[in-house]
């Protein structure tokens, strides 16, 4: 499913679409500011059997700013913590914050792996961890793991199964 590019206008978010029809994409948001992780992501979710819709945005001011803008939420968000301006963990805590975004499901999608900052992100809120891997087949295999969560009747997992590992 090779994805066609839509370029909003401002604040330099991205969105891909697979070339099927839309009738019941899942819309992905993607906040990580590592450009090459970003195509990685995109290429891997267009492998996949999913109809999907992805947005991109590069910092975590542009990510609290897409989700105050949007009229229509994600249905999921792919969250890095180490990006500029505002890190994943500050987002988080601002997400839940907010009532009108709060229940949106938020994975961690990170390079670092500390079990501490694992419990602490379970704690704070977030659905799911995903450690990035370090290969294009073990990423598309984390990605529909993902997708395949039914976060809307299975919101919050013990920390157990908080890590989604290939």
């Amino acid at each position: 499913m090779a994805p066609s590019l839509v370029v909003p206008e401002g604040d330099d978010i991205n969105l891909f679409a697979a070339n099927l029809p839309m009738s019941n994409p899942i819309n992905v948001l993607l906040a990580d500011d590592d450009r090459d992780d970003c195509l990685l992501f995109e290429d891997a979710l267009a492998e996949l059997p999913f109809q999907s819709k992805l947005s991109l945005v590069h910092d975590g001011e542009q990510l609290l700013s897409f989700l105050a803008k949007t009229s229509s939420l994600p249905d999921i968000l792919f969250l890095d913590l180490n990006m500029p301006r505002k890190n994943g963990f500050d987002c988080l805590k601002e997400i839940k914050k907010d009532s009108r975004i709060d229940e949106l499901p938020v994975v961690i999608f990170s390079t670092s792996f500390d079990l501490d900052v694992v419990k602490l992100l379970h704690s704070k809120g977030a659905h799911l961890y995903v450690r990035k891997p370090d290969d294009f087949t073990n990423l598309k295999k984390v990605i529909s793991k993902v997708l395949d969560h039914d976060f809307k009747n299975d919101g919050s997992v013990a920390l157990d199964k908080f890590v989604i590992r290939p």
